[in-house]
């Protein structure tokens, strides 16, 4: 039994009439008629009855008609999703996002652009620490990432950048300075300095304390939390000041203030990172979604990579 066999067997009796139907496959009413007797012959029954002025359905046509429809849709839905996978049309992409972006309003736009542009695709995100997700990356478990800069590792992959932030200090909401608006990070000299790990973004990392160092502000003090974001749970519990990313500045805490950096000079990237040998198609169909335009209102400086 041929697929073809079914789908002219749904248009006939779908239509009740051999040359109505004839005409909407494209194919002329003879051999339309052979097909159909081929098929009866297979099954060893009539399916249809030849009247004259159509035909009709009998019994046995009437009870193989649901399956034999259902067999041409899911064929035909099999085709247009192997079809929209080969286009990068449909499918699935696997997305890793640093800790430190999670909060980061221009990367959820751009997703919420990509998946309105291609609904059928299927987004697998995972959030994980950079050194995780660049080693996910390498291994081929992610697709493509969205990751924050600097990174020495990012090196072995495309970037293209999407938004710059620029740091501010988080202090706890009882602090002398957290009535400022704008805070030297030299006044803060004294204070302890709550970081992540140096393996989880060692150039980060290197860049926060390089920075605190150049303006006076002593990093012997550290104080470690786990990631980036962890680290306003303990500004607030008093256990010094951080500093992090503009974006994190939406994170509701009623025991953390944040301030702006007085002559700020510390930047950080967020970058759509994939690797550099054979990009997924949908890879491809969300870096012509970031290209299009610039998504973050607050970035004083944005490049590719």
């Amino acid at each position: 039994m041929e697929l073809r066999h079914l789908r002219y067997f749904v248009a006939v009796a779908e239509t009740l009439h051999f040359t109505r139907a004839a005409e909407m496959l494209g194919i002329s009413q003879p051999p339309l008629s052979q097909q159909i007797q081929r098929l009866e012959h297979e099954i060893g029954t009539p399916l249809l009855k030849r009247e004259t002025r159509g035909v009709s359905l009998t019994e046995a046509g009437s009870a193989f008609l649901p399956d034999a429809l259902q067999i041409v849709q899911l064929a035909d839905h099999a085709l247009e999703k192997a079809r929209g996978v080969a286009r990068g049309m449909s499918g699935q992409m696997s997305l890793g996002f640093a800790s430190s972006v999670a909060f980061a309003a221009p990367v959820f736009a751009l997703i919420q652009r990509f998946k309105t542009r291609y609904p059928a695709m299927t987004l697998s995100t995972r959030e994980e620490n950079m050194a995780l997700l660049m080693q996910d990356l390498r291994e081929g478990l992610l697709d493509a990432a969205f990751i924050r800069l600097p990174c020495e590792s990012s090196n072995a992959f495309n970037l293209h950048v999407i938004a710059t932030e620029r740091m501010l200090i988080a202090l706890p909401a009882g602090h002398p300075l957290s009535g400022q608006r704008s805070v030297a990070l030299s006044a803060l000299a004294g204070e302890a300095l709550v970081m992540f790990p140096r393996d989880v973004a060692p150039s980060l990392y290197e860049l926060i304390v390089s920075t605190c160092l150049r303006a006076g502000f002593s990093t012997a003090r550290i104080q470690q939390a786990p990631q980036i974001g962890s680290s306003l749970g303990m500004v607030g519990a008093g256990g010094g000041v951080a500093l992090v990313p503009h974006s994190m500045a939406c994170v509701s805490n009623p025991h953390v203030v944040f301030c702006e950096i007085e002559n700020n000079t510390l930047f950080t990237d967020i970058a759509f990172a994939w690797r550099h040998s054979h990009p997924a198609r949908t890879v491809m169909h969300m870096l012509s979604v970031i290209r299009e335009k610039p998504h973050n209102p607050d970035a004083t400086r944005a490049a590719d990579g």
